[in-house]
């Protein structure tokens, strides 16, 4: 029976060879727009899920005024916080201080000299994440002269992994804090997996970072040394909304008991816990609060999957429908000879499925041949793997597109009257037809969403890209102060002003890209409000970068060596000033964290975050050994500037690779998000219009055929080709423009609660909406275009003939 039923199928579909291409390309279309997002959403929701005691792994984060009224999140945690909560609460099992580097360091052996990423950690690392050891001791992440190496760092350096007791030159610099010296190896771990948002391929004592920052800013024995991140391991049964209220306190309290008299306001911040594997999804705060994130992203792809699934579908349902005047003898004579509805049933439900694996198959391979270009839209690494899960996962999405897609078409043609069919009479109810206009008028809001995303998106990314920052980042490319570096910077400086070329040269401390140097309170003046608690963002530079980012002053003046040595200068942007209240703030004295500075001047509002965030109160210091290196180069000289400038770089740093970026590259890669949605938002709002049009298609076709007779009548008559499809057009036009009027709204609400998260984002305006419109209607009128012009120029005597 099953053999017949499929055997029938496939000679329905060959012999009807144009719906069922249709059909084929309309179904494997959005199969393999929705294998790909499955790929990509699988890969986004396993990021950090590595850890075996994910469940249990939380990260202490910090919440705070910055004085402006806003309130901002921090992983920004005390340093002597991992082992007060271990001893202290009896809910947490390990907890562990992590100290992270953006900048490089230089691991060396014999004549090996490779650029690493490294940080610190306490000694219950391995206790907390899951990186497993290879060779070496756990216990050793204690102390202060072992670090841990990565199972590929090591087959770098000695070309294998056994390599615990081995010596090691590790050079790097912190500031005035040199860690350079000679290290044994501790022991070998794997690397982090792909999925893990932490990379890192050396692993040093925190301990270590202790004694060598001990009485300086960087002292973590110093409760208001916010230098690095908590991370614990609950106990099994926690109660972690408990366990929040408990903790809100813990470093307040901490300071009142050893610090009794001292201003409160330097060490505002409250604590709480966020589970581990969700910082990557959940990531976004608005005043404190949490506000999605990268999950929205999820969220919204995955939408837009089951939506090109659902109008794929659609389009099989109208095609499908469109062609039952075709089939109704066929219906007829089989239910005469006493085939029952339920048999009907099954053999066009097998025609959908068997269409439905069919489009898998051709899905499959349009995968296969769009997953590399994919992958480079993403920035992921995937692949397309037949396990059990992925082919469950496939079999099942197929299944329910195939009985969905089926489902309606087999009620509808196994429903028909033999004796009226029979006579060649195919009569529709009134809510047929309108059951078959309602699934266009929904393909098409779909469709009008997707195409006011995409508008809307790539207005915000222009914005984004053309906002006035308060400083020039074209033609500057930056790169670490490593190596030999550290000692020689100066002269390397000098030098590298003196290539043909080079504008600008000078150092940072941080970026204007969201890393500080130095952040938080610990700012204290003359007159300054006990209440009033200040959050800032400080980077320190050298002479010639205010000059060089084209920052432009308010009052006072910029740092430079005519007036001698600056060290003991600050510059603060406008908004600090305002918060702080101050009237005519040049000239007079702060301190920062017991340091004496003088303001010698007011710099104008830059942003120093992304445009998610507004432009909070910052300070610029002037330091002259900075881990960052900033060369300011003339347009159109890029090429032999930069070669000139690796030349004198490998004159200092022999054997090591000269690795810079562009700051414009940088500010681009803050929203690299954004921009994959936008790329992603237009290659699916395409499909989805292409399989709606598909549908339309079929409508059309199908409406051709029921108005056969009309037409020809009105033929006779005198109406001219021209009058007949327009009449045929309208209809049409009419479901369009009811799409648009339930899709506008829609689309504003949801285009506007994505534009909240940004603090500078553009107006939704009429414009946006009237390209739409104007879009959609030009693609109606151009996919039914076919069908009417034939309608309307068919010879009206054979149309009639058919009666």
């Amino acid at each position: 029976m099953i053999k017949n039923y499929l055997k029938g199928a496939w000679r329905n579909l060959i012999k009807d060879r144009q719906f069922t291409l249709l059909n084929l390309i309309g179904l494997s279309s959005g199969l393999a727009c929705a294998l790909l997002i499955y790929l990509w959403v699988t890969d986004e929701l396993s990021i950090d899920k590595f850890n075996d005691k994910d469940n249990q792994l939380y990260e202490v984060l910090k919440k705070g005024t910055d004085g402006t009224g806003s309130v901002q999140i921090s992983k920004h945690t005390q340093g002597l916080l991992a082992q007060s909560m271990a001893e202290e609460l009896p809910e947490v099992e390990y907890a562990v201080p992590v100290r992270k580097d953006e900048n490089n360091s230089i691991l060396s052996f014999d004549d090996k000299h490779i650029k690493i990423k490294h940080e610190f950690a306490g000694k219950d690392f391995f206790n907390v994440f899951s990186y497993p050891l290879i060779n070496g001791n756990t216990n050793k992440v204690s102390g202060v002269s072992g670090v841990f190496l990565s199972d590929q760092l090591a087959l770098k350096l000695f070309n294998t992994t056994d390599v615990a007791g081995k010596i090691i030159r590790w050079d790097y610099k912190d500031g005035d804090v040199d860690f350079s010296g000679i290290y044994e190896v501790s022991g070998v771990y794997k690397i982090p997996p792909p999925n893990a948002t932490n990379q890192f391929d050396l692993l040093a004592p925190f301990d270590l970072y202790a004694k060598k920052h001990a009485g300086g800013m960087g002292d973590i024995t110093f409760w208001g040394s916010n230098m690095a991140s908590t991370f614990i391991i609950l106990k099994k049964g926690t109660n972690v909304n408990a366990f929040n209220k408990k903790i809100k306190d813990f470093a307040i309290e901490k300071v009142k008991s050893l610090y009794p008299k001292e201003d409160l306001q330097k060490w505002e911040g409250t604590l709480f816990t966020r589970r581990y594997s969700d910082g990557y999804l959940y990531n976004n705060y608005v005043n404190g609060e949490l506000s999605g994130g990268r999950i929205e992203y999820v969220k919204l792809f995955s939408i837009i999957a089951i939506f090109i699934l659902v109008i794929a579908c659609i389009n099989f349902m109208n095609l499908s429908t469109a062609k039952a005047s075709r089939r109704v003898k066929e219906v007829g004579i089989k239910k005469v000879v006493g085939a029952s509805r339920r048999t009907l049933v099954l053999q066009y439900m097998g025609e959908s499925m068997l269409m439905a694996f069919a489009s898998l198959l051709v899905a499959i391979g349009f995968v296969a041949l769009l997953l590399t270009p994919f992958k480079e839209i993403t920035g992921k690494e995937f692949n397309l793997h037949f396990d059990t899960g992925f082919i469950f996962s496939v079999v099942a999405i197929t299944f329910i597109t195939g009985l969905i897609a089926g489902s309606y078409p087999a009620l509808y043609l196994s429903g028909f009257k033999p004796i009226m069919v029979l006579k060649g009479k195919l009569n529709t109810s009134p809510g047929e037809s309108w059951i078959r206009k309602g699934l266009v008028v929904f393909q098409f809001t779909i469709s009008v969403m997707l195409i006011v995303s995409v508008l809307v998106v790539y207005r915000q990314m222009t914005l984004i890209q053309t906002t006035n920052l308060g400083y020039n980042k074209d033609n500057i490319i930056h790169f670490s102060n490593t190596g030999k570096l550290s000692d020689n910077l100066s002269p390397f400086i000098s030098e590298v002003k003196n290539i043909p070329g080079v504008v600008f040269a000078s150092g940072a401390d941080g970026d204007f890209l969201g890393r500080a140097g130095h952040s938080g309170g610990g700012i204290d003046w003359e007159g300054r409000d006990p209440n009033l608690g200040l959050q800032y963002y400080g980077v320190g530079v050298d002479y010639d970068f205010m000059e060089m980012m084209g920052l432009q002053m308010a009052d006072g003046r910029v740092f430079s060596r005519s007036y001698g040595s600056d060290s003991s200068s600050v510059i603060f942007n406008e908004s600090a000033i305002a918060a702080m209240g101050l009237k005519n703030p040049v000239g007079k004295t702060v301190s920062l964290w017991g340091r004496k500075k003088q303001i010698i001047g007011v710099v104008k509002d830059y942003h120093f975050e992304s445009l998610y965030k507004k432009v909070g109160p910052a300070f610029l210091e002037c330091f002259q050994n900075n881990d960052n290196i900033l060369v300011k180069i003339k347009a159109a000289t890029e090429k032999e500037t930069i070669a000139a400038i690796e030349k004198l770089y490998k004159g200092y740093n022999e054997g090591l690779p000269f690795e810079y970026k562009f700051l414009d590259d940088d500010y681009e890669a803050l929203y690299s998000s954004e921009q994959r949605v936008a790329v992603l938002s237009r290659y699916f709002a395409g499909i989805a219009i292409l399989i709606s049009c598909l549908g339309l298609l079929g409508l059309a076709a199908f409406t051709a055929q029921r108005r056969q007779k009309e037409i020809g009548i009105r033929k006779v008559v005198g109406a001219s080709a021209g009058n007949i499809a327009t009449i045929l057009s309208t209809d049409f036009l009419k479901l369009v423009v009811m799409a648009l009027l339930i899709a506008v709204p829609s689309s504003w609400w949801a285009a506007n609660q994505w534009l909240q998260s940004f603090a500078y984002r553009i107006n939704i305006d009429a414009g946006i909406f009237l390209i739409t419109a104007a879009s959609v209607i030009l693609i109606t009128l151009l996919t039914i275009s076919f069908q009417t012009i034939k309608a309307a120029i068919a010879n009206p005597v054979k149309s009639l003939r058919t009666e």
